[in-house]
């Protein structure tokens, strides 16, 4: 079955809040490689003006992907995960997550089109906290067709 294209646009519903702990974000900073202290120590992430340890900003898509999990979730989309290849990123910050943020991921399929046996599927994603908007991730994947 290939996407439905008819799905474009539709926006859906808000996944469950994050909450976003030092734990975490001390794992994945490790994990990418994220030496600055700002992201383990929360005398140094006060001190440069945080409220807690800050995030690396590719941390955002792990939260991103709360919201695509609905997406990919909605058998009318047709996108078969096991098909799925990542495509490419793009972050918008307006603030760095920081330990103690609650953050709710809201996704809206902005494109889906066929591209020979392919489809091509952007998912933007708006990260709140409370009512502010901290980020934006937009995000493309490739559905493979049979054969690839």
């Amino acid at each position: 079955m290939s996407v439905n294209t008819e799905a474009e646009g539709r926006v859906y519903p808000p996944a469950e809040p994050y909450l976003v702990s030092r734990a975490k974000i001390a794992e994945f900073a490790a994990a990418v490689g994220a030496s600055d202290a700002v992201h383990t120590d929360v005398g140094v992430a006060r001190a440069r003006g945080y409220a807690d340890v800050v995030a690396p900003p590719t941390f955002a898509v792990a939260v991103a992907q709360r919201g695509w999990a609905i997406v990919m979730a909605d058998e009318d989309t047709g996108i078969d995960y096991s098909r799925l290849v990542h495509g490419a990123e793009k972050l918008v910050h307006h603030r760095p997550l920081v330990a103690g943020d609650e953050v709710v991921a809201r996704t809206r399929l902005a494109r889906a089109a066929a591209v020979g046996n392919r489809s091509m599927v952007t998912l933007v994603t708006e990260l709140t906290v409370g009512r502010e908007v901290v980020a934006e991730t937009e995000s493309v994947v490739v559905i493979r067709g049979s054969g690839t």
